[in-house]
C-alpha cells in the first residue's frame, strides 16, 4: 500500500512538473508583429514559434531599410508568461547579439530588446490572429452527382 501511494505520488509530481512547462511553451506558439523606431530607423519584425520535438523554437523575420533578413533564434527559454531569446543577426559580415526579455499578457508579449549593450529598446509584439481566410478557401471534394428516376404511377 505505501508504495502505491509512492508511485502516485511521484508520477503525480513529475506530471506537475511537466504540464506547465508543456503549456508555457504552448501560448508563445504563432506569428507575432512588431514595428519600433530605432538608431538605423523604423524596423518591422515578425517573430514565429512553433514546437519542434517538444522544444519551443523560432526564428525573426526583420525589415528595414538595409533589407529584410530571416534569422533562426536560439537560447529560447520559458518560464510561464515570460520569454527570453537571441537573435544572432549577422550584418556586413558581423554576427550582432540582440537579447530579448518579455512578458505574455493576452495577445501581447512585451519585449525588452538588448542589441550588445549598445542600444536597447521596448517593444510589443502582437499576436497575428488566424483569419477565416484558409477556412474559406479550403473546397469541399465534389460529390458525384447520382440520378434518381421515378417509376411511372400505377395504373389502377
Amino acid at each position: 500500500m505505501k508504495k502505491t501511494i509512492k508511485t502516485v505520488a511521484l508520477a503525480s509530481l513529475a506530471l506537475a512538473l511537466v504540464v506547465p512547462a508543456w503549456s508555457a511553451d504552448e501560448s508563445f506558439v504563432g506569428k507575432w508583429k512588431a514595428e519600433f523606431d530605432s538608431q538605423v530607423g523604423r524596423q518591422k519584425y515578425t517573430f514565429e514559434f512553433k514546437l519542434e520535438d517538444g522544444k519551443l523554437a523560432g526564428k525573426a523575420i526583420g525589415e528595414r531599410q538595409m533589407g529584410t533578413n530571416e534569422v533562426k533564434l536560439v537560447e529560447i527559454k520559458t518560464d510561464k508568461d515570460e520569454i527570453s531569446f537571441v537573435e544572432p543577426l549577422t550584418l556586413q559580415g558581423n554576427t550582432v547579439r540582440i537579447e530579448y526579455k518579455g512578458k505574455l499578457k493576452d495577445d501581447e508579449i512585451k519585449l525588452h530588446r538588448n542589441v550588445t549593450d549598445i542600444a536597447e529598446y521596448d517593444i510589443v509584439a502582437k499576436r497575428v490572429k488566424e483569419t477565416g481566410a484558409k477556412a474559406e478557401t479550403k473546397t469541399e471534394p465534389k460529390k458525384p452527382e447520382t440520378k434518381t428516376e421515378t417509376a411511372p404511377p400505377a395504373k389502377p
